[in-house]
């Protein structure tokens, strides 16, 4: 068997967790086509939307697991979102399970919110952090969609306000708060 035909072994959780947050395109291709990572990538968002609740809140569970659902339900909307937005009208190719993996990872970043529990921590994590998984989210629609870096931030500041203005009317409808 030549090298060409060598089937490179997954990495672990731990391991795309890391490449992922290190913004490392083989981890996002690998992800992207990996459809048993979907479950790692809700991981990802429930352990970076648990780090949050505890960083921003210190209110205790019930704001750690609605933090979580929350997230949850914002990462689903944002793939469908950046799905059709990527995919559909700007000729992207992915599919929803693939942008669902890497921005799933792409979350990653949000697990140092944890810092935010520290005082003098707070504003400065918070906007590394955001700075960081939006980099990380044009890196992983880029990755997923196969497409520039230019037709990437396109779809992500698309999707965003698609995401922003779904989520303002299911809070009219429903009460509460979507993650943003």
């Amino acid at each position: 068997m030549s090298a060409s035909h060598v089937v490179p072994v997954p990495h672990s959780f731990g391991e795309r967790l890391i490449g992922a947050a290190r913004l490392d395109i083989d981890t996002y291709e690998e992800v992207e086509a990996d459809v048993r990572a979907t479950k790692q990538a809700a991981l990802v968002v429930c352990l970076a939307a648990a780090a949050v609740a505890i960083g921003e809140s210190r209110t205790g569970l019930i704001a750690v697991a609605s933090g979580v659902f929350a997230e949850l339900l914002g990462w689903l909307l944002w793939s469908g979102i950046t799905y059709l937005i990527g995919a559909k009208a700007l000729h992207g190719t992915a599919t929803w399970g693939e942008l669902q993996r890497t921005i799933g990872f792409a979350q990653g970043p949000g697990i140092l919110s944890l810092l935010r529990i520290v005082p003098f921590l707070d504003a400065p994590v918070l906007h590394v952090v955001r700075l960081w998984k939006l980099i990380a989210v044009i890196v992983a629609i880029r990755q997923a969609l196969d497409v520039g870096t230019g037709r990437a931030i396109v779809t992500a500041a698309l999707g965003f306000v698609a995401y922003v203005a779904l989520a303002a009317g299911l809070m009219i409808v429903f009460g509460g708060s979507i993650a943003v």
